[in-house]
């Protein structure tokens, strides 16, 4: 996918997810760099939603952030039910973005 100007703008230094698989290695990643659990998960659009991701043996933990970064409900979601879950529909379509863990 090719991003216009507008939505380089929007996604910044932020590192795009190609697929699922890559989450648990994002997460761990960030996880490695940083000392605090999870990573943070933007979807690009309108109205950029913010999750934090943690990754646990039987799936995923999904908290939805507000502009604080507070979590706002969590989730826990087994790894083959991502698809279902907005975060799954936007890796679907391109629109699934990761701060870069140096920021």
């Amino acid at each position: 996918m090719i991003l216009g100007t507008s939505e380089r703008r929007e996604t910044g230094s932020m590192l795009p997810v190609h697929a699922a698989g890559e989450i648990e290695y994002l997460v761990k990643e960030s996880e490695i760099v940083t000392g605090k659990p999870g990573r943070k998960f933007i979807i690009a659009g309108a109205d950029r939603l913010a999750y934090l991701i943690q990754w646990h043996s039987i799936g995923y933990q999904i908290q939805r952030l507000d502009t604080a970064d507070k979590p706002i409900y969590t989730l826990t979601l087994p790894s083959d039910a991502l698809p279902l879950h907005q975060l799954g529909q936007a890796l679907q379509v391109g629109q699934l973005f990761t701060p870069s863990v140096s920021q």
